[in-house]
């Protein structure tokens, strides 16, 4: 399959670590476009201040001419935008498309191709709940970064992990099956 994914600069640059960690480059075509601001939050909030992008992976600035995805006569298979700024999501409702993340999104919306938007940010005010109701209309499906804790997660990385399953299970990936929940 082929993936395009995308990180901006909302708070959450875990799910991105950790979905990049759970595909298979090998297996998959996966295209990478990172926003200025994704890279700024990548290096305030991981580990070796940056984003760890596994070999395989094709990695693209905002501004490249130069990417494949942009265009609806290459065919790409989802894309997911982990974290999604509320400003981006903004900008796709619009319909604006002046950086590859924004091009590449409308793109998708108008080959009726999957676009996953995963907001992080809390709480939303109207304008911001009306540009979601914006995206949905328009066919993208929006997977807010909200963790579950049913399986009573032990750590920073399995909370995150119950996002990062649910976005490669809508990416039509298969993922380790979430803890169940127990009863005490």
């Amino acid at each position: 399959m082929k993936f395009v994914l995308a990180m901006t600069g909302a708070s959450g640059s875990i799910y991105m670590q950790r979905l990049l960690a759970r595909l298979d480059a090998r297996a998959h075509e996966i295209h990478l476009v990172l926003s200025n601001h994704a890279r700024q939050v990548a290096a305030s909030e991981l580990p070796d201040h940056k984003l760890s992008v596994p070999e395989g992976v094709h990695l693209h600035d905002e501004r490249s001419m130069y990417v494949p995805f942009t265009s609806g006569s290459t065919h790409f298979d989802a894309m997911a935008v982990v974290p999604c700024s509320m400003g981006t999501l903004a900008r796709i409702a619009a319909g604006t498309s002046d950086n590859n993340i924004l091009r590449a999104a409308d793109v998708f919306l108008k080959e009726r191709r999957k676009l996953i938007l995963v907001p992080r940010e809390t709480p939303w005010n109207l304008i911001q709940a009306r540009n979601v109701v914006t995206v949905i209309e328009a066919g993208a499906l929006i997977l807010p970064a909200v963790p579950s804790f049913y399986g009573r997660p032990d750590s920073v990385e399995a909370v995150a992990d119950t996002v990062v399953f649910r976005i490669l299970d809508h990416l039509g990936l298969p993922a380790p099956e979430a803890p169940r929940w127990q009863e005490d």
